[in-house]
């Protein structure tokens, strides 16, 4: 049975504010990745969602496969009426919003994290956890303030711009320091875009178009991203030891690549995915209408000619969530993949 709560978000104005990721890529030595799962298993289905809305999308999913956040938009006389989607399982919880808003990430405890704008304030990031969504604090002196990640522990990263100078800075939010918000000494105009587990973080820094990617240990040492011979690097996402993203080498570019984090390893991913969106903490990758294990990639079902699909994220468990486009946007699942 599929149970919906209705809620109304009054304590903050959203916008997503999430940066489009470009990427680059490479190629070497490969390091082992799960196993496909056994063909014909793979399988999509529609998660309950508001049938008045015209669009519903599900964005992010939790490592254990149990919590999912999206948004929808549905038609009232008034205008537009934005929504923030929680499920909990197949149970759905609906939080109106004032303006358009967008989950960014969400972790194993349900607390999501996302992006909107606030009163007076360019770039008001945000938390749901405990049926509540609050505004998390920001750095006056920054502009466009925007969440990306969160792991386990309640560890929050995200960037801000600075007012002066225009360049990239990299914050996180401490679960151990509630209600602070701290500025890291990160390299020039660093964007973090995750973080794993033990407070590992992952992202990418420089100017636009020549991007170089970094990791921050938990012990605050920086090392590089890169691949040998790479002119830009592209970090998008981590879990576990395993980060995706894409390096930009002198006779090809955009190559999808998944390093480990452990020693810097990587390996280049089936060119034919050239949309990396996630990676769970067993290496695979989904992105577009694909999924990734090893080196190859097999496309998910649910789209045609006529009907699109995207899948967004995916959880330690192997389920994956995103859109189908047909008469109408939808979100759904995929199991078995």
């Amino acid at each position: 049975m599929t149970h919906t709560t209705r809620r109304t978000l009054a304590g903050i104005s959203a916008a997503g504010l999430l940066a489009t990721v470009l990427g680059v890529a490479a190629s070497a030595p490969a390091t082992a990745a799960p196993r496909a799962a056994a063909l014909g298993t793979c399988k999509i289905s529609t998660l309950p969602y508001p049938t008045d809305t015209y669009r519903a999308d599900a964005s992010v999913i939790d490592p254990s496969g149990r919590f999912i956040a999206g948004d929808g938009l549905r038609e009232t006389e008034d205008g537009n009426q934005y929504l923030l989607l929680f499920w909990d399982g197949d149970r759905l919880t609906e939080v109106e919003a004032p303006s358009m808003a967008t989950p960014a990430d969400v972790n194993a405890d349900g607390v999501v994290i996302g992006n909107g704008w606030g009163e007076g304030v360019n770039g008001q990031p945000w938390r749901y956890r405990n049926g509540k969504v609050e505004q998390l604090p920001v750095v006056p002196s920054a502009t466009g303030i925007s969440v990306t990640a969160i792991n386990k522990a309640g560890d929050i990263v995200g960037l801000g711009t600075d007012v002066d100078t225009g360049e990239y800075f990299a914050l996180r939010w401490p679960a151990a320091r509630p209600g602070t918000v701290e500025v890291l000494d990160a390299p020039a105009n660093a964007q973090p875009r995750g973080i794993t587990a033990n407070g590992t973080i992952v992202g990418t820094a420089g100017d636009f178009g020549y991007w170089t990617s970094w990791v921050r240990r938990p012990n605050g040492r920086y090392d590089a991203l890169t691949v040998p011979g790479a002119q830009t690097s592209y970090v998008s996402a981590a879990a576990g030891h395993w980060a995706i993203g894409h390096v930009d080498l002198p006779d090809s570019i955009w190559v999808p690549v998944r390093w480990n984090l452990r020693d810097g390893s990587y390996t280049t991913l089936d060119p034919q995915s050239p949309s990396l969106e996630d990676v769970n903490a067993k290496g695979v990758v989904v992105g577009a209408d694909r999924v990734v294990r090893g080196a190859t990639s097999r496309v998910l079902p649910g789209g045609s000619d006529e009907v699109g699909i995207g899948a967004r994220s995916i959880s330690d468990t192997g389920t994956i969530v995103g859109f189908r486009n047909g008469e109408r946007l939808t979100p759904v699942r995929w199991t078995g993949c």
